[in-house]
């Protein structure tokens, strides 16, 4: 009987169909860079994927190619010491196809890495993958130069065979007038990787450099794993424009851990459309879990915006570093964006060296946008709430910016300890919420609240001494302030300018 078994399980095993690794150097790539080989490449995961999937193997070695088109139950493994370096001919990214480019779908030369409705993608191992970004950048850079000769615009006369091709392609494509300069100036820079309308993707352990344009870019995507990978695009000499590290768009379900960033843009960035076209797809970036990342060169640690017209929901921030980067923690939007941005959550942070602002919550990013009625071109920002923050070497501790239609609303700050050259500054907002908050400045007082209403200051204060009020009234409703124990002794705690501002029974401010 027990023979029987055993002989069973023999023949059970012996028709299984086990996916195959196909070693690419085996198969005749070229591993010293010299020779391209994106035809191999394709035609080795063409030939898995009509097998049922399997993994792509790349050994030590310097691999030359353009884009590689990922298909469904396929896996790039690249091992240490090995290195895929991608093309900068542009018209090697030819023929055109569907992306989202900078929050807009449209037909683009292709990412570096593409896919389009496929399952179970991966991206792992210890090797490089670089984009080879530096004649993108220096394109760019061309044609802004070009542009700023002659207006703001570019002259027909100056656009090349791609940047015609691109415009016939894109015939009839609607974007607002104050996008149009920078989309004809980096029309066609692709995303590093962009898996569009795609399910089950794992990129894992791998470290990326010098991406032309966005890095990891996934759009429609749901399921999506992105851990311990390195980022590296140059922030300076040479700078790598718009080189953001990771950007899922309009995706759910998405983790992103133990990945180390320093990039020419913002580090983390979630999105989900730009104007009418976002507003069109309507799908929301949703369930976004992002911890233990280290970001260092950046303009903003973990960014929301500003391309959310679809919306943004349900995201957690923790178990973060940022030092060195430009903002921390950035939501962005403006008039005619439209989207609601709620149930943000952000717990322990740690920053350090940020050059401008620790915390930005911005509606008014066009500064030249206009009143109008509230209408699904209204940007929303509500339910946001950070936890566990300290912050030293800060040029500002930062700002909340709403719009006069649509005031940013139910944000609270707890358990935070900020040392900054200036403070934080409240601009038409409700239901501002401070708790255990410490707000050290040098310049100025720590907050100044103005043309607000509901502000609650709950055991708040300030360590360093100041001849300024520590929170400055102006044209604030419903203000409240209570148990305020100030260690240093201040000569003026508030000061209010046609604003009800109540104090509780259990303040005990030490004035000089």
């Amino acid at each position: 009987m027990k023979r029987l078994v055993l002989y069973a399980l023999f023949i059970a095993f012996s028709s299984l169909s086990w996916a195959k690794t196909y070693d690419i150097k085996k198969l005749g790539a070229d591993a010293t860079g010299k020779k391209i080989c994106t035809e191999l490449i394709n035609k080795t995961i063409d030939k898995a994927a009509q097998e049922g999937g399997g993994t792509i193997y790349f050994p030590a070695g310097t691999y030359s190619t353009a884009t590689i088109e990922m298909k469904s139950n396929i896996t790039l493994y690249i091992e240490s010491g090995a290195t895929i370096r991608f093309s900068d001919n542009f018209e090697d990214y030819l023929p055109f196809v569907k992306i989202r480019w900078e929050g807009t779908v449209m037909n683009s030369l292709s990412p570096l890495i593409y896919a389009h409705d496929a399952d179970n993608l991966t991206i792992m191992g210890r090797g490089t993958l670089d984009g080879n970004g530096f004649k993108w950048w220096s394109w760019e850079a061309e044609v802004k130069e070009v542009m700023k000769a002659n207006g703001g615009k570019l002259p027909d006369s100056e656009k090349s065979d791609l940047q015609r091709m691109w415009e016939e392609a894109n015939a009839g494509l609607e974007v607002s007038d104050y996008y149009k300069g920078s989309l004809e100036r980096r029309m066609f820079r692709p995303p590093f990787i962009q898996f569009f309308e795609c399910s089950n993707i794992l990129i894992e352990n791998v470290k990326i450099i010098n991406s032309p344009f966005w890095t990891i870019n996934p759009a429609f995507c749901d399921n999506i794993t992105v851990q311990g990978v390195t980022i590296n695009n140059p922030d300076k000499n040479p700078k790598g424009p718009n080189t953001d590290g990771i950007n899922p768009t309009s995706c759910r379900n998405v983790r992103i851990s133990d990945c180390f960033i320093s990039v020419g843009d913002d580090c983390v960035t979630i999105k989900s459309g730009r104007d009418e076209d976002g507003r069109k797809y309507g799908k929301a970036c949703e369930n976004i879990t992002i911890t233990n990342c280290v970001m260092l060169s950046g303009h903003g640690g973990v960014v929301i915006g500003s391309e959310m017209s679809g919306g943004v929901k349900r995201v957690t921030i923790s178990n973060c570093v940022f030092d060195g980067t430009e903002a921390g923690i950035r939501l962005k939007a403006s008039r005619g964006r439209g989207g609601v941005v709620e149930q943000i959550r952000v717990d322990n942070i740690v920053m350090h060296d940020i050059q401008r602002n620790a915390f930005i919550f911005d509606l008014f990013y066009d500064k030249t946008s206009k009143v109008e009625p509230v209408s699904e071109r209204t940007p929303i920002f509500r339910n946001i709430h950070l936890s566990n923050i300290t912050g030293k070497n800060i040029k500002q501790i930062g700002y909340i910016n709403g719009i006069e239609e649509m005031p940013v609303q139910n944000i609270s700050f707890s358990n935070i300890n900020m040392e900054a050259e200036t403070g934080f500054i409240i601009d038409t907002a409700r239901e501002i919420y401070f708790n255990n908050v410490d707000f050290s400045v040098c310049k100025g007082s720590p907050w100044i609240c103005r043309n607000s209403e509901k502000a609650i200051f709950d055991n708040v204060r300030t360590k360093q001494p100041t001849e300024l009020p520590v929170i400055t009234f102006d044209h604030v409703t419903d203000a409240y302030i209570d148990n305020c124990i100030q260690i240093e002794p201040v000569t003026v705690f508030y000061q209010a300018t046609d604003s009800d501002v109540k104090e509780g029974n259990n303040n005990h401010i030490s004035l000089k």
